[in-house]
């Protein structure tokens, strides 16, 4: 585990902004480096609380505590795992990836990754994206999401991915099962999206220091008399959790979703709840993917069925009834 890095802040530091003093005091390390430390909760006062707002004005000689992530492995390694692949051509990948598969190295998931499996899949067709034989990764879906993924094998169709992707020029749709059923049963959900300002490994809509977030949403069948619903959600923007933040922000969490859903509806079912017991991962497919080729500009669409256990679960619903 990387060390904290201590350091007390001199007299002609005051009334600067934390992220700019930091900067001052490490140079080995960016201004928006550190400010992404300071919003990720890893700054903190000596002896006091975490500081999460760049923008908070400093005083001569308070003491600060950085926690910097543990470091990522700068090569990640070739390994054959078994890859559902929907498309591929000299340029791209498309990955309907399962749930339970991490999409990049990190600290606590080192390897056996999308990121690992696509390095050995491809082999020598990766053509080098910043200078090395790497996929490029343009988007993720969480760990327990399943469903469809890009990856770019060159650097002109990840840069050509990349800028759809910021201009909001792709398609993504998502099947979810959801506690409740929304009223009413499709509108947009909009909210800015960050760190949780308590529970640092959550996402939520905050009022200060988020990203902006849109979420379309129709609600396409409802089961048990309203005990839970399929709700269709089709991304505007692609922050992380956003999902699962939004509906769990209107009162209508994923079922199965260890993080956000604890279900508050009127008339939750003990029946259903006992069959998510044991249930890890939250019901949410990424089911629609369309984007244009970044090479040929050919408008491409793939769709992916539900997995094996979302079937069931589909099923399971159906054949809910109002005790």
């Amino acid at each position: 585990m990387t060390a904290p890095l201590h350091l007390t802040l001199p007299d002609e530091l005051s009334g600067e902004r934390l992220d700019r003093a930091l900067a001052v005091q490490l140079p080995d390390l960016s201004r928006s480096r550190l400010k992404t430390l300071i919003e990720e909760g890893r700054v903190s006062l000596v002896g006091g609380a975490t500081v999460t707002d760049p923008s908070v004005r400093v005083k001569g000689g308070q003491s600060f505590a950085i926690l910097p992530p543990d470091p990522e492995p700068a090569e990640p390694v070739p390994q054959d795992i078994a890859l559902a692949v929907v498309y591929e051509d000299d340029a791209l990948i498309v990955i309907d990836k399962p749930a339970g598969m991490v999409v990049h190295p990190a600290p606590g998931n080192p390897d056996g990754t999308l990121v690992n499996a696509l390095i050995f899949h491809c082999g020598d067709s990766l053509k080098g994206i910043g200078g090395e034989l790497r996929p490029g990764i343009v988007h993720r879906i969480d760990k327990e999401t399943s469903g469809l993924l890009v990856a770019a094998k060159t650097e002109v169709a990840l840069n050509g991915l990349a800028a759809q992707f910021a201009a909001h020029d792709v398609e993504r749709c998502y099947r979810a099962f959801v506690w409740g059923a929304p009223v009413p049963g499709s509108g947009e959900i909009e909210g800015p999206i960050g760190r949780h300002p308590i529970d640092r490994k959550k996402m939520a809509v905050v009022s200060k220091g988020g990203k902006p977030a849109l979420t379309r949403y129709k609600t396409v069948a409802r089961f048990g008399g309203g005990i839970a619903s399929e709700v269709e959600c089709r991304l505007a923007t692609g922050r992380t959790h956003q999902i699962r933040v939004h509906m769990t922000k209107i009162g209508h969490p994923l079922l199965g979703d260890p993080v956000y859903g604890n279900p508050k509806v009127k008339g939750t079912s003990a029946p259903l709840a006992k069959f998510l017991k044991d249930w890890q991962r939250q019901a949410l497919h990424a089911a629609t993917l369309g984007f244009r080729h970044p090479v040929t500009g050919e408008a491409l669409r793939f769709e992916s069925a539900l997995p094996h256990d979302l079937t069931i679960l589909e099923a399971y619903l159906k054949q809910l009834h109002i005790p």
